[in-house]
């Protein structure tokens, strides 16, 4: 498996900022969620037409830009609307430019269960991976166990149905095994092939209460997510989601990023006994 951490960890840093401490930490992959101020990835300066080819140099190494994550939720609003469609579209593109595999789309906004029209989200999501296919863009638009979505049996049979040979699943542990308690076994189980992308985070309830906490400092099963995505066969990006630009107090992402390596390495160390 290879290493990677968002940059929703590291609202503050700059671009450079970012590539040296991954580059520095020994990362595998940086995963693009917004850099400063601007979320919105196409309007990077860094990633602009002007200087997308430097930018793609300083990657031509081990370091590499594992996902560019997008806030697309393609399951709100009417279906007339076309924001969403258009802005996984773009960051496609930017994926296609910058050869990065894969890009994060959304049936909702949150995390927790919100309403979303599947129906909607499917047909949305059809149109992401024929678009992606019709201009032979080989990034994989992988939407997330998030929303609706985070229950697996929902997920699994939501990309079943959209039957396109390009859609995958984005799996962020925290969100199954929380919203809807289940099993990490089961989770990879329901998904089987499909995940391409992990994130993971690890947290604890106090009081009703999520509170996200330095890895290996909460009761996330971390170890045994990453065993049962073996099992199926996955063996790509770890990306550590600290959602610093979220919840500004939680600890720097210096000192966070730094200790998720050294963990998560050794549970990869573990995983190969």
């Amino acid at each position: 498996m290879k290493t990677a951490f968002s940059t929703i960890g590291c609202p503050d840093w700059g671009f450079k900022e970012i590539y040296a401490a991954a580059k520095d930490l020994g990362f595998d992959g940086i995963e693009i969620r917004g850099i400063e101020k601007d979320l919105y990835a196409p309007s990077i300066p860094f990633f602009s037409p002007e200087q997308i080819e430097k930018t793609k140099v300083m990657f031509t190494g081990a370091l590499k830009i594992s996902c560019l994550s997008s806030g697309a939720c393609l399951g709100l609003g009417k279906e007339q609307d076309t924001e969403a469609v258009e802005e996984a579209r773009a960051y496609l593109d930017l994926a296609d430019a910058l050869d990065v595999p894969f890009v994060r789309v959304l049936i909702s906004a949150a995390a927790y269960p919100l309403e979303a029209d599947l129906n909607l989200g499917l047909n949305r999501y059809r149109t992401v991976c024929d678009y992606a296919l019709e201009k032979g863009i080989k990034a994989l638009p992988l939407i997330e166990t998030n929303g609706v979505l985070a229950d697996s049996a929902v997920m699994r049979g939501f990309i079943e149905k959209t039957d396109r040979p390009n859609a995958g699943a984005l799996w962020d542990i925290n969100h199954p095994y929380r919203y809807f308690g289940e099993k990490v076994e089961d989770t990879a189980k329901n998904l089987g092939g499909f995940i391409k992308y992990m994130h993971v985070k690890d947290s604890h309830m106090d009081g009703g209460r999520l509170e996200y906490r330095v890895m290996g400092y909460g009761d996330m099963p971390v170890y045994d997510a990453l065993k049962a995505a073996a099992q199926t066969g996955f063996d790509g990006y770890v990306s550590l989601e600290w959602v610093k630009r979220w919840l500004p107090d939680l600890q720097d992402p210096g000192v966070v990023f730094s200790h998720y390596y050294s963990y998560i390495t050794y549970l990869f160390r573990m995983l190969s006994k």
